[in-house]
């Protein structure tokens, strides 16, 4: 599950897989450098070739607990004209990182989108980025959860793709506190309103927790907001898959409310501190919804993903038609 086809039905936002986030990413290198990355698109290029021209992809950032953005990376995109599409970066600070529109400092302009096997890696004073087609690292028995749990030990992402976002920078450039908040969210325009179509941090949260008939209300809304909003369905959804006592979901849920990943920076990065593209989320949600009561699927990560920025693996070829 992770992030994917988050919106009604278990389809993508809008039924367009281009303003489907599916997974976000938050740890440090070597160089004390900090790596935010955000998938979009499933089973691209299936769902869709390209960016969204009319979206904004947004990767927030929380420097001081509050819950809301202090920090905000958009990424815009031109239209995909004979295989080529640029995006331009926008840091926001402060007030304005809390707009869903793209503001702020322009950190690179036009840049292109990678469709092909290499990734481009581009430079902008203390950032690096690099934006476009890459294999996905979601690794899970997607077969077997939505068979009662009964594993088959084929891996749904071994083949798949994804668009892929990746910027790293020295880990001072976000705060000096090593404690940080991050979420994703992507929005489209609509009649020239922007609308907010989907957001998330922690993975497999909305496809279990929400009822199909909140799951737009949850994508459009903000993390300052979900514990009053979502903590009582949510207990209620503990109490039913593993048997909790309130006082018990309050606490366990305490991890994933409101749903932005927490990373302190000066400890090892292992979801749920951050998470990066080696750790085995969906076991770790669903020992959290049974309680530990299934056994473990034994899918394993992915070995396609590179040593180096933007540590994604080469696309897999496209499925044929």
């Amino acid at each position: 599950m992770s992030h994917h086809l988050s919106g009604p039905n278990l389809r993508p936002p809008m039924d367009d897989g281009r303003l489907d986030m599916t997974d976000l990413f938050a740890f440090t290198t070597d160089g004390d450098r900090t790596v935010l990355i955000m998938n979009a698109n499933p089973v691209a290029p299936t769902m869709g070739d390209a960016y969204h021209p009319d979206a904004v992809y947004r990767i927030n950032v929380d420097t001081d607990g509050d819950h809301q953005a202090d920090v905000a990376f958009s990424f815009v995109f031109s239209e995909h004209r004979d295989g080529r599409q640029t995006f331009t970066l926008y840091r926001a600070d402060g007030e304005q990182a809390r707009s869903h529109e793209a503001g702020g400092r322009e950190i690179v302009t036009d840049e292109p989108v990678a469709f092909g096997s290499e990734p481009e890696i581009i430079t902008s004073g203390p950032y690096r980025i690099s934006v476009g087609l890459r294999s996905d690292p979601f690794f899970a028995d997607l077969e077997g959860i939505g068979n009662d749990f009964q594993w088959t030990g084929n891996d749904w992402g071994i083949d798949k793709n994804i668009l892929g976002i990746v910027l790293d920078m020295p880990s001072a450039e976000l705060s000096p506190d090593p404690v940080i908040g991050v979420w994703g969210r992507i929005s489209v325009r609509q009649d020239g309103q922007l609308k907010s179509v989907d957001r998330g941090a922690h993975p497999s949260v909305t496809a279990y927790f929400n009822q199909e008939d909140v799951k737009g209300a949850y994508n459009e809304g903000e993390p300052a907001q979900d514990w009053d909003t979502y903590l009582q369905p949510w207990s209620a959804v503990l109490a039913h898959t593993g048997h909790y006592e309130a006082k018990d979901a309050e606490q366990t849920l305490r991890t994933i409310l409101p749903d932005v990943l927490r990373y302190d920076r000066s400890k090892p990065a292992a979801y749920p501190n951050g998470r990066t593209l080696t750790d085995d989320v969906e076991t770790a949600r669903i020992d959290m919804l049974s309680r530990g009561k299934v056994p473990n699927a034994n899918i394993p990560p992915h070995t396609d993903l590179t040593p180096d920025f933007p540590y994604l693996g080469t696309p897999h070829p496209a499925p044929s038609a």
